[in-house]
């Protein structure tokens, strides 16, 4: 039976910049943007400082999907964090997939703090695209 005949809601780990992306959740939430409410914001400095572990952990711990939120591309407030992530999620992705993990299971986003209804979108879309793949398997051997 598909995940969504069956009432599954996806749970979203979204490591989130302090600089950007926190403020566009945190905006969100205060003009009442719907978003899934199966995520779980967690802020960082810099999405820089999102390492491959911590992604990897995530879905350890339970997450079906994880969603990088980071600045613009260019506006980075400590240079080329954001790039840095970019690459770091590339790496997860190879290592999801040798593991027999879908690779769709790790997005990144890029935006500003005034992006409200972007940031509910981009958790609209990995929720989506995690609803279609399942539950983690990781699930059923923690």
């Amino acid at each position: 039976m598909p995940a969504e005949d069956n009432g599954f809601q996806p749970e979203i780990t979204a490591f989130t910049c302090f600089y950007c992306a926190y403020m566009a959740g945190d905006t969100a939430g205060l003009l009442r943007v719907p978003y899934p409410p199966t995520v779980k914001i967690i802020k960082f400095p810099c999405t820089g400082k999102v390492d491959v572990e911590y992604i990897l952990k995530a879905f350890e711990q339970g997450a079906d999907g994880v969603l990088v939120v980071a600045c613009p591309i260019g506006n980075c407030h400590h240079g080329s964090g954001n790039l840095r992530a970019t690459k770091r999620l590339e790496y997860a992705r190879k290592l999801l997939e040798a593991v027999g993990l879908e690779k769709e299971r790790v997005a990144i986003a890029y935006m500003s703090g005034s992006q409200a209804h972007a940031f509910a979108q981009a958790v609209q879309e990995i929720t989506d695209k995690v609803r279609q793949l399942g539950p983690s398997p990781l699930k059923k051997s923690c």
